[in-house]
């Protein structure tokens, strides 16, 4: 079962419906070796990019999932959804308010099975997800252990995801959030541009996130595959 093969994932590439990307970068990403391929975005994102970009991914076998930011951009036809409750948010519609709207509009629908709920904490206030989530990003490594804990003790969230989207976090908190979890696996994501920061990562992390680099370079992008390889 798809839920049961996540819990072994150790590689994502992220994928942003609202960035062009060519169908020969596409089939590199696709054919590289990735465990899954997650379509999402802080902004931007629609139903129709959002159902353009799965339809070039289901070309392949690659797993793809998609993380939910947006009720619209809704597509049916992923493996997974990914639903972010942003844990550090100073707003609290981005930890229970659109998740119950959501349900109420659509619940009869919500094919339940497919949904993995992200426990997240953002740490770059410079990114786009801190603005919009309104997150509280000073904290320390035992804040961030705390919330680690919290998303797994307290609301039994199987993913925690620490999210620095845009640099390249502190190690120090991702072992921080890693010893303090028992049985939730820790994603992180932000800022891995190269084979050494994604090593670096998977030292601590159980699954990497790997996004903004595809864009960039790409050659680098597929390079972190190999960290897996390592671990």
């Amino acid at each position: 079962m798809i839920r049961n093969e996540m819990n072994q994932w150790k590689h994502l590439f992220k994928l942003d419906p609202e960035k062009p990307i060519s169908d020969e970068a596409l089939e590199a990403i696709c054919m590289s070796g990735t465990d899954a391929v997650m379509i999402g975005g802080s902004t931007g994102i629609t139903f129709e990019n959002t159902v353009d970009l799965l339809s070039r991914v289901r070309r392949y076998t690659v797993p793809c999932v998609q993380e939910i930011s947006d009720m619209e951009s809704i597509v049916p036809g992923f493996d997974l959804y990914f639903i972010p409750v942003v844990m550090n948010s100073t707003d609290s519609k981005w930890i229970t308010g659109l998740h119950q709207q959501a349900v109420k509009q659509y619940g009869h629908r919500i094919p339940w099975d497919q949904i993995v709920t992200e426990g997240y904490c953002i740490l770059n206030p410079d990114c786009t997800a801190a603005r919009i989530t309104d997150s509280h990003t000073a904290l320390d490594e035992k804040d961030v252990a705390a919330y680690a804990k919290l998303g797994e003790q307290m609301f039994h969230l199987p993913v925690i995801y620490l999210e620095y989207s845009g640099m390249f976090g502190d190690m120090d908190k991702v072992r921080s959030a890693a010893w303090s979890l028992e049985s939730a696996r820790l994603f992180y994501g932000g800022g891995i541009s190269n084979l050494e920061q994604a090593q670096q990562a998977l030292e601590y992390a159980d699954t990497i996130v790997v996004g903004n680099v595809i864009y960039t370079n790409l050659p680098s992008a597929l390079e972190t595959v190999r960290a897996v390889q390592r671990v």
